[in-house]
């Protein structure tokens, strides 16, 4: 039997939230098709004005759009309104980069010769969006690509449609015409559809490696569409000549556990100076011991929700077991404090000596702990991976900073700060497995447009001044 509606449900309580109809890729598609030269021949100042419209829509809703955020995934209402925070800030965020990225230049020409550059949008452009933030990320593709002219169709997670279907009815809401913006609404079997779809010229996607992968080899034969790739990231964060143990400690927590480790720039290894740690790793325990796991309402607020459904949760239980079984030593184990329900409480696990140890992205709130040596080692096994997303280095000393910044292997590399909270100001984006060198963020325009360069006259002057027959 055919699955003709997706429901999403919350995770914290297993409620009914939402359900919809299962789209048709080829007609949301088609739609888009019809749209999008219109939309791009307007004036960038009239689209301007359109995406500062969506700004205003999406602030008036803004507790409306908070509550879907926080109930469909999860997290803390506190941090769902940040999030839709951010996707008011994007707009001007991408203005500004539009106009910084992708202006119209005058060259130097020869005499009498004007060289011009200009963008022009690719079209229409699908957009993959993950759960872990369903409005923020796919916004962030959404409003560089509409600002530069193309069309978009966006597809949310199957298990965030809500979120997603909130952020699509605010562009129409704004007077962004609706064949310019397309939702689906589905599963895997949409998102290959759409992804695989000969009518969009382009796919923005955030997501797993795995499928960011799989994604990259379905483009190798298509070199005439657009890919940006935003994956994933082993992180690693070093606290090394940390006196201030309290602070450290923040750190180390806000990079592992906000959004109940369900970030792409989480950190996922912690690496300590095996000589010194021990201090570090007591009030790490005992910070972590204190962090409160709640449902997105409760009071007192709590530090992190649920991850995002009890698959996920499963999942993460057996990949700390795992560990265990491979020689990994339990700082604070990981629970599931609620029968049928995906709380996790946050878990640290000693790693130092499990042989072979997995680089893989764990999402979810597990901190693996490395012991090393030595500083060397430290970048060493800082760099043990094949993603190169996000990593911090935790120290009073500068020059150790200087080392690492020109030692490791990463697009994002932070001294005293978390791996994770990225500036929509800046790029972002990761080498390795966690990118295909499209950065994103600021960046984005350079992937929503094309550069055109133009050798410009006013009139038709030639002559052929050598290897003709006399006339």
């Amino acid at each position: 039997m055919s699955v003709t509606e997706i429901v999403s449900s919350e995770p914290a309580t297993g409620a009914e939230l939402w359900r919809g109809a299962i789209s048709d890729v080829d007609a949301e598609v088609a739609r888009a098709r019809e749209s999008w030269a219109q939309w791009a021949a307007q004036p960038l100042a009239n689209r301007t004005e359109a995406l500062r419209r969506f700004a205003n829509v999406v602030r008036s809703r803004h507790e409306q759009f908070a509550d879907t955020i926080a109930r469909e995934t999860g997290k803390p209402l506190w941090e769902a309104r940040t999030e839709v925070d951010t996707v008011v800030a994007k707009v001007d965020i991408s203005i500004k980069a539009y106009a910084d990225r992708t202006p119209q230049r005058r060259l130097e020409g020869q005499a009498g010769v004007r060289m011009a550059l200009r963008h022009k949008p690719h079209g229409v452009l699908a957009v993959l969006g993950p759960y872990n933030f369903p409005a923020h990320l796919p916004n962030g593709h959404i409003v560089p690509a509409l600002l530069a002219g193309n069309a978009v169709v966006f597809k949310p997670s199957e298990k965030t449609p809500a979120s997603g279907a909130l952020l699509v009815e605010c562009f129409h809401a704004a007077g962004i015409p609706e064949g310019c913006v397309r939702l689906v609404i589905g599963g895997p079997a949409e998102g290959k559809a759409l992804a695989g779809h000969d009518g969009i010229d382009g796919l923005l996607f955030t997501g797993s490696a795995r499928t960011g992968i799989a994604l990259n080899r379905q483009f190798a034969e298509r070199p005439e569409k657009i890919l940006a790739l935003e994956m994933g990231g082993n992180n690693p964060i070093v606290a090394w000549e940390t006196p201030d143990l309290h602070s450290t400690a923040v750190l180390i927590v806000q990079s592992a556990f906000t959004t109940a480790g369900q970030r792409c720039t989480a950190a996922r290894r912690l690496i300590v100076d095996d000589a010194k740690c021990q201090p570090l790793l007591d009030e790490l325990v005992k910070l972590t011991g204190r962090i409160i796991v709640g449902e997105p309402h409760a009071e007192p607020a709590p530090f992190m929700g649920c991850v995002i459904d009890n698959e996920a949760a499963d999942q993460l239980t057996e990949s700390f077991v795992t560990l265990m079984s491979h020689g990994g030593r339990p700082l604070r184990h990981m629970e599931r404090p609620v029968d049928d329900r995906p709380f996790l409480t946050p878990g640290l696990i000693d790693v130092t000596d499990v042989a072979e140890r997995p680089d893989i992205e764990l999402f979810g709130p597990v901190l693996q702990i490395i012991r090393v040596p030595d500083f060397e080692a430290a970048i060493a096994e800082a760099n043990n991976t094949r993603y190169g997303l996000s990593a911090s280095l935790l120290s009073q000393n500068p020059k150790l900073y200087d080392q690492f910044w020109a030692n490791a292997r990463a697009g994002i590399v932070n001294w005293n700060r978390p791996t994770n909270g990225a500036s929509s100001a800046a790029p972002f984006g990761g080498i390795g497995w966690s990118g295909n060198h499209r950065p994103s963020a600021y960046y984005a325009a350079d992937y929503c447009a094309y550069p055109v360069v133009s050798s410009e006259v006013d009139q038709t002057r030639a002559s052929i001044g050598i290897g003709l027959r006399d006339s």
